[in-house]
Protein backbone atom coordinates (compact mmCIF):
# COMPACT_ATOMS: atom_id res chain seq x y z
CA UNK A 1 0.00 0.00 0.00
CA UNK A 2 1.69 3.01 -0.80
CA UNK A 3 -0.14 6.50 0.49
CA UNK A 4 0.43 9.91 1.32
CA UNK A 5 -1.41 11.38 4.38
CA UNK A 6 -2.38 14.94 4.28
CA UNK A 7 -4.32 17.31 6.85
CA UNK A 8 -3.82 20.77 8.21
CA UNK A 9 -2.24 21.23 11.80
CA UNK A 10 -3.92 19.48 14.34
CA UNK A 11 -6.06 17.75 12.03
CA UNK A 12 -4.62 13.96 13.12
CA UNK A 13 -2.25 12.78 10.93
CA UNK A 14 0.16 11.49 13.25
CA UNK A 15 -2.58 9.62 15.35
CA UNK A 16 -3.92 7.84 12.32
CA UNK A 17 -0.29 6.95 10.95
CA UNK A 18 0.60 4.42 13.88
CA UNK A 19 -2.41 2.05 13.07
CA UNK A 20 -2.36 2.51 9.28
CA UNK A 21 1.52 1.64 9.40
CA UNK A 22 1.15 -1.24 11.46
CA UNK A 23 -2.18 -2.41 9.52
CA UNK A 24 -0.28 -2.87 6.10
CA UNK A 25 3.35 -3.29 7.35
CA UNK A 26 4.72 0.01 5.40
CA UNK A 27 7.13 2.44 6.62
CA UNK A 28 6.44 5.97 8.17
CA UNK A 29 8.24 8.14 5.82
CA UNK A 30 7.98 11.70 6.96
CA UNK A 31 9.92 14.38 5.73
CA UNK A 32 11.94 14.93 9.30
CA UNK A 33 12.66 11.30 9.63
CA UNK A 34 14.13 11.46 6.29
CA UNK A 35 16.37 14.23 6.90
CA UNK A 36 17.20 12.55 10.11
CA UNK A 37 17.92 9.64 8.46
CA UNK A 38 20.26 11.18 5.51
CA UNK A 39 22.42 13.70 7.82
CA UNK A 40 23.31 10.31 9.94
CA UNK A 41 24.37 7.82 6.87
CA UNK A 42 26.31 10.99 5.66
CA UNK A 43 24.82 11.03 2.37
CA UNK A 44 25.37 14.14 0.01
CA UNK A 45 22.28 15.26 0.34
CA UNK A 46 22.06 14.90 3.90
CA UNK A 47 25.02 16.94 4.31
CA UNK A 48 23.33 19.50 1.93
CA UNK A 49 20.34 19.43 3.80
CA UNK A 50 22.02 19.97 7.30
CA UNK A 51 23.97 22.85 6.08
CA UNK A 52 20.82 24.52 5.69
CA UNK A 53 19.41 23.63 8.92
CA UNK A 54 21.85 24.19 10.90
CA UNK A 55 21.95 28.21 9.32
CA UNK A 56 18.17 27.80 10.60
CA UNK A 57 17.11 27.98 7.22
CA UNK A 58 14.32 26.09 4.70
CA UNK A 59 15.74 23.01 3.08
CA UNK A 60 15.10 23.94 -1.10
CA UNK A 61 13.25 21.86 -2.95
CA UNK A 62 15.71 19.95 -4.83
CA UNK A 63 17.58 18.81 -1.56
CA UNK A 64 14.09 17.94 -0.57
CA UNK A 65 12.97 15.68 -3.85
CA UNK A 66 16.78 14.17 -3.76
CA UNK A 67 16.21 12.84 -0.66
CA UNK A 68 12.92 11.74 -0.43
CA UNK A 69 14.17 9.91 -4.11
CA UNK A 70 16.72 7.98 -1.82
CA UNK A 71 14.30 6.89 0.48
CA UNK A 72 11.82 5.55 -1.56
CA UNK A 73 14.32 4.00 -3.64
CA UNK A 74 15.68 1.57 -0.74
CA UNK A 75 14.35 -1.79 -0.12
CA UNK A 76 11.81 -1.58 2.84
CA UNK A 77 9.58 0.42 0.48
CA UNK A 78 9.30 -2.16 -2.54
CA UNK A 79 6.03 -3.28 -0.88
CA UNK A 80 4.79 0.09 0.21
CA UNK A 81 5.17 3.37 2.06
CA UNK A 82 2.92 6.03 3.93
CA UNK A 83 4.62 9.13 3.16
CA UNK A 84 3.98 12.13 5.54
CA UNK A 85 4.81 15.60 4.97
CA UNK A 86 5.51 15.79 1.58
CA UNK A 87 4.32 16.66 -1.14
CA UNK A 88 3.49 19.79 0.48
CA UNK A 89 3.63 22.14 -2.59
CA UNK A 90 2.68 21.68 -6.21
CA UNK A 91 5.71 21.20 -7.69
CA UNK A 92 7.11 18.49 -5.02
CA UNK A 93 3.63 16.75 -5.97
CA UNK A 94 4.93 16.67 -9.72
CA UNK A 95 8.76 15.56 -8.49
CA UNK A 96 7.24 12.78 -6.41
CA UNK A 97 5.09 11.75 -9.51
CA UNK A 98 8.95 11.41 -11.63
CA UNK A 99 10.26 9.56 -8.71
CA UNK A 100 7.78 6.48 -8.87
CA UNK A 101 7.23 6.31 -12.23
CA UNK A 102 11.31 6.19 -12.35
CA UNK A 103 10.64 3.18 -9.58
CA UNK A 104 7.88 1.85 -11.14
CA UNK A 105 5.37 2.55 -8.36
CA UNK A 106 2.05 4.06 -8.35
CA UNK A 107 0.24 5.62 -5.36
CA UNK A 108 -2.98 3.96 -4.13
CA UNK A 109 -4.11 7.14 -2.39
CA UNK A 110 -3.63 10.13 -0.91
CA UNK A 111 -5.38 10.55 2.49
CA UNK A 112 -6.71 13.63 2.87
CA UNK A 113 -8.45 14.66 6.72
CA UNK A 114 -10.44 17.71 6.72
CA UNK A 115 -11.43 19.36 10.13
CA UNK A 116 -13.06 22.27 10.07
CA UNK A 117 -10.65 25.18 11.10
CA UNK A 118 -13.13 26.22 13.89
CA UNK A 119 -12.24 22.60 15.41
CA UNK A 120 -8.94 23.14 14.55
CA UNK A 121 -8.07 26.07 16.44
CA UNK A 122 -9.08 25.18 20.35
CA UNK A 123 -7.08 21.77 19.62
CA UNK A 124 -3.91 23.85 18.26
CA UNK A 125 -4.37 26.50 21.47
CA UNK A 126 -5.29 24.19 24.00
CA UNK A 127 -2.13 22.59 25.24
CA UNK A 128 -0.81 24.07 28.35
CA UNK A 129 2.92 23.25 29.95
CA UNK A 130 4.45 22.96 33.21
CA UNK A 131 6.71 26.07 33.68
CA UNK A 132 8.07 23.68 36.53
CA UNK A 133 8.27 19.98 35.33
CA UNK A 134 7.72 20.28 31.47
CA UNK A 135 4.43 18.08 31.86
CA UNK A 136 1.96 18.72 28.84
CA UNK A 137 -1.60 18.91 29.59
CA UNK A 138 -4.30 19.46 26.82
CA UNK A 139 -7.43 21.73 27.72
CA UNK A 140 -9.88 19.54 25.87
CA UNK A 141 -7.75 16.39 25.42
CA UNK A 142 -5.86 15.89 28.51
CA UNK A 143 -7.42 18.71 31.73
CA UNK A 144 -5.20 19.46 34.43
CA UNK A 145 -7.26 18.16 37.53
CA UNK A 146 -6.49 21.83 38.91
CA UNK A 147 -7.18 24.62 36.04
CA UNK A 148 -3.27 26.28 35.73
CA UNK A 149 -2.24 23.69 37.97
CA UNK A 150 0.16 20.75 37.17
CA UNK A 151 -0.86 17.76 38.81
CA UNK A 152 2.51 16.05 38.70
CA UNK A 153 4.53 18.92 40.43
CA UNK A 154 1.93 21.71 41.54
CA UNK A 155 3.91 23.94 38.91
CA UNK A 156 2.09 26.35 37.09
CA UNK A 157 0.93 26.24 33.95
CA UNK A 158 1.30 28.40 30.76
CA UNK A 159 0.25 28.63 27.18
CA UNK A 160 3.52 28.44 24.82
CA UNK A 161 3.97 31.55 22.33
CA UNK A 162 3.70 29.10 19.17
CA UNK A 163 0.14 27.68 20.67
CA UNK A 164 -1.40 31.14 20.93
CA UNK A 165 -4.58 31.85 18.08
CA UNK A 166 -2.95 34.15 15.98
CA UNK A 167 0.59 31.58 15.39
CA UNK A 168 -2.62 29.06 14.36
CA UNK A 169 -4.22 30.83 11.95
CA UNK A 170 -0.84 31.58 10.55
CA UNK A 171 -0.05 27.82 10.61
CA UNK A 172 -3.32 27.07 8.96
CA UNK A 173 -3.08 29.62 6.07
CA UNK A 174 0.06 28.85 5.24
CA UNK A 175 -0.67 24.84 4.92
CA UNK A 176 -4.34 25.50 3.12
CA UNK A 177 -2.26 28.04 0.33
CA UNK A 178 0.21 25.71 -0.06
CA UNK A 179 -2.02 23.02 -0.47
CA UNK A 180 -5.01 23.56 -2.08
CA UNK A 181 -3.37 22.89 -5.48
CA UNK A 182 -1.64 19.85 -4.39
CA UNK A 183 -5.88 19.14 -3.35
CA UNK A 184 -7.02 19.36 -6.88
CA UNK A 185 -3.97 17.91 -8.34
CA UNK A 186 -4.60 14.27 -6.93
CA UNK A 187 -8.27 14.84 -6.58
CA UNK A 188 -7.98 15.05 -10.99
CA UNK A 189 -5.96 11.68 -10.63
CA UNK A 190 -8.55 10.74 -9.22
CA UNK A 191 -6.47 9.75 -6.17
CA UNK A 192 -7.82 11.37 -3.22
CA UNK A 193 -9.94 10.32 -0.74
CA UNK A 194 -11.73 12.88 1.55
CA UNK A 195 -11.83 11.97 5.28
CA UNK A 196 -14.02 14.01 8.02
CA UNK A 197 -11.55 14.28 10.70
CA UNK A 198 -14.11 15.68 13.09
CA UNK A 199 -14.98 12.50 14.80
CA UNK A 200 -13.91 9.64 17.03
CA UNK A 201 -10.52 8.38 16.42
CA UNK A 202 -11.75 4.83 15.69
CA UNK A 203 -14.48 6.56 13.01
CA UNK A 204 -11.82 8.43 11.54
CA UNK A 205 -9.01 5.03 10.89
CA UNK A 206 -12.46 3.19 9.38
CA UNK A 207 -13.38 5.99 7.06
CA UNK A 208 -9.42 5.69 5.97
CA UNK A 209 -9.24 1.84 5.71
CA UNK A 210 -13.01 1.82 3.83
CA UNK A 211 -11.41 4.36 1.59
CA UNK A 212 -8.34 2.62 0.53
CA UNK A 213 -10.51 -0.50 0.12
Amino acid sequence: MKIILMGGPGAGKGTQASPLIERFSIPHISTGDMFRAAIKNGTELGLKAKSFMDAGGLVPDEVTIGIVAERLAMPDCKAGFLLDGFPRTLAQGDALGQILDGLGMKLDGVINIEVDEAVLIPRLTGRRVCRKCGASYHMIFNKPEKEGVCGQCGGELYQRSDDTIETAKNRLNVYNQQTEPLIAFYEKQGLLKRINGDQTIDLVLADILKALD
